[in-house]
């Protein structure tokens, strides 16, 4: 398994986040992945996390180690590198169609806020559970809201040969302490697609608060 280094992906992300170690859309942390292996259903999803959380630990212990070179050792050890045991991790099958589905904006208030003709609306009962895609899209905690137009825009450039056939799991997220922020609050989320067209793997994280 290895990461993508290139794709238009990256470009269109950038319009939206310009960190350049994550792809971000929104709320949703995207990893690109290909692996040499031949495809093995839900166990080549398990390895597609595995190489990620991999990587987010691995980063999770250089920021921390950076932190100590600017701050000191007092700041740097107040941060903990992230664990996670994949093995706890459960999947579920998801349908393209459902996955992918996209609410039409019906208002948006005075504020700015839109409301949407969507079944699913955030409330007490749902915060710091899963979410939907498109509200992770288009819905962050801070910063640009994103619109119908836009989760278009991302998954067409993600998924070029359409969705159909796409091979999508969403995961539990008590796995690992990374999702410890959005269970607080906005949500957590973990999904895994397998594209047999391109013979590749995103990986979408959602782990945010207020």
């Amino acid at each position: 398994m290895h990461e993508i280094e290139h794709d238009a992906f990256y470009d269109l992300a950038q319009q939206y986040d310009s960190d350049d170690e994550h792809h971000v859309v929104g709320e949703v942390d995207y990893h690109l992945l290909c692996d040499e292996k031949p495809y093995e259903g839900l166990k080549s999803h398990r390895a597609a996390l595995r190489f990620v959380f991999d990587w987010l630990v691995k980063k999770s212990r250089e920021d921390q180690e950076e932190a100590r070179k600017l701050w000191g050792d007092d700041h740097a050890d107040r941060l903990h590198p992230w664990v996670y045991d994949i093995d706890k991790a459960q999947p579920a099958a998801l349908d393209p169609h459902e996955f992918f589905y996209c609410p039409n904006i019906v208002k948006v208030d005075y504020y700015g806020n839109a409301r949407y003709d969507a079944e699913w609306k955030p409330n007490d009962d749902n915060f710091g559970t899963t979410v939907p895609y498109w509200y992770a899209l288009m819905e962050p905690v801070h910063g640009r809201n994103n619109k119908p137009e836009d989760f278009r825009k991302v998954n067409e450039t993600l998924f070029p040969s359409g969705t159909d056939d796409l091979e999508i799991y969403t995961w539990s997220t008590d796995w690992s302490d990374y999702f410890d922020a959005g269970h607080e609050w906005y949500g957590a989320c973990c999904w895994s697609v397998y594209d047999k067209s391109l013979s590749r793997y995103v990986v979408m994280l959602v782990s945010a608060t207020d």
